[in-house]
């Protein structure tokens, strides 16, 4: 009959878990006192543990979430009502950016059409005269078709 081992691997798994808790909780003391912003991805690569394991341990969260709380700046004081920006003013610089946008938009297809043009007589040239316009010397000045 084989020998019963499962109390050593339970033995094994306890300490593993210990060994864990211990790299997190070093790793989120040593990035509190260097001042580092607290996740829990942080932490988990300083620990070289899971980030999904961090979230099972309702204490590691908890302190994380805690620290987190601690070094959020202060909220600053509001906006005086005269200083903030109205509504129509927002509507109007929204519409500016939108119109920004679609001039942008209509520039690139021109552009493209341009590009496809030039590219277009580059091709019907080298089909014409291939020996007068080597591939690397061939220039095709790029304007309306």
């Amino acid at each position: 009959m084989a020998a019963d081992n499962s109390i050593h691997l339970a033995a094994a798994a306890r300490q593993r878990h210990e060994n864990t808790r211990a790299k997190a909780i070093t790793a989120i003391h040593e990035l509190d006192q260097a001042g580092a912003i607290l996740t829990f991805e942080s932490v988990a690569r300083h620990a070289g543990v899971s980030r999904s394991w961090i979230y099972t341990q309702t204490d590691l969260k908890e302190q994380i979430g805690r620290l987190r709380s601690q070094h959020r700046p202060e909220s600053s004081t509001p906006i005086p009502a005269q200083q903030r920006a109205s509504d129509d003013s927002l509507r109007r610089r929204l519409e500016i950016a939108n119109l920004r946008n679609r001039e942008l938009a209509d520039e690139n297809q021109r552009l493209r059409r341009q590009l496809a043009c030039a590219l277009g007589h580059n091709r019907d040239n080298s089909r014409t005269a291939p020996s007068a316009h080597p591939a690397n010397s061939s220039t095709v000045p790029i304007g309306p078709c």
